[in-house]
């Protein structure tokens, strides 16, 4: 009985994570759209971080004691983002990527991936490397922030009496989406170490799909929204710039918060995640993941998930 009311407890808690994230995600690019910024900016800062924030959120729960969850998390959601995400997102409507996400974005979220399994090396996520990702975070911010102010929209839009509150809504959206994403965290975790414990799976292994997947909804629900209204680059831009996030934002708070070990088989999922991320590059000569693209990457992450459970 016990088992049951914590997996529905789980259940409950992945949901009002997609929810919260998805007010978060709603007044936060309201509030970017008056400033005239463009799709993929928008993509890659307000909505991914946003997306993200589900992650964050469980992490932020998971830290010290229950530090597993929070590697399994993070490696897991981006594969996921990429796998699931992307995948189905591609099949749906086949992605147009620019050729500066192909050149510039991919190869700095590839590096960031490097840099992780670099510092993972001794064994231990200490303090001070969350201080380095935190670091990376902000390098990060400053070159978006400007990238923002160089493609920001020359259109002027005409002041909307009818919109004059807009801020207020967004603000109350964004306190809305925090609040609620706060309760689904620790429902989320709490409940998911209890059903660990009581099939004999690991943590890590969690985090890395049970996890991993439903804080990565708001990411499928998020993309596949924006590219089936043809906002391709806030589809695209929202899986680029949460991946970042979670490895530099996510774990760097994290680590800070109280260290991560790294378990020695958790290099078989780093490798992984670098993999599906170095996938998006076979984009660069015709800029466009297809359909055949979108079926290869959801099919390798259900092998990848098949896998996981069971070895």
């Amino acid at each position: 009985m016990e088992v049951i009311f914590s997996a529905i407890l789980t259940v409950v808690g992945l949901i009002l994570l997609c929810l919260g994230g998805n007010w978060l995600v709603s007044g936060g690019v309201a509030i970017a759209k008056k400033f005239r910024i463009s799709n993929l900016i928008i993509g890659m800062t307000i909505v991914a971080y946003g997306t993200s924030t589900p992650e964050l959120a469980a992490s932020i729960a998971a830290a010290g004691e229950h530090s597993a969850i929070i590697l399994g998390n993070i490696v897991g959601s981006n594969i996921a983002n990429v796998g699931m995400v992307i995948g189905i997102a591609a099949i749906l409507v086949p992605l147009t990527v620019k050729k500066s996400v192909l050149k510039k974005e991919i190869p700095m979220m590839l590096g960031v991936s490097a840099l992780l399994v670099l510092i993972s090396i001794d064994g231990e996520l200490t303090q001070y490397d969350g201080i380095l990702l935190l670091g990376g975070l902000g390098v990060f911010a400053i070159y978006t922030f400007r990238d923002a102010m160089k493609q920001r929209e020359k259109d002027i839009e005409k002041q909307d009496q009818s919109k004059k509150n807009i801020y207020v809504k967004s603000a109350g959206l964004i306190g809305l989406g925090i609040g609620v994403l706060y309760v689904g965290a620790i429902l989320t975790v709490d409940n998911a170490v209890i059903l660990a414990k009581e099939f004999g799976l690991s943590e890590k292994i969690i985090g890395l799909t049970v996890i991993a997947i439903g804080t990565s909804l708001p990411e499928l629900i998020t993309s596949v929204i924006a590219i089936r209204k043809g906002h391709t680059d806030i589809g695209v831009g929202n899986i680029i710039g949460s991946n970042i996030y979670n490895i530099l934002m996510i774990m760097g708070v994290g680590a800070t918060l109280g260290g991560v070990m790294i378990s020695s088989d958790v290099y078989i999922d780093y490798a992984i995640m670098i993999i599906f991320s170095m996938s998006l590059l076979v984009a660069l000569k015709t800029g466009i993941i297809n359909r055949f693209m979108g079926i290869c990457l959801s099919i390798g992450y259900v092998i990848y998930l098949a896998v996981t459970f069971f070895k």
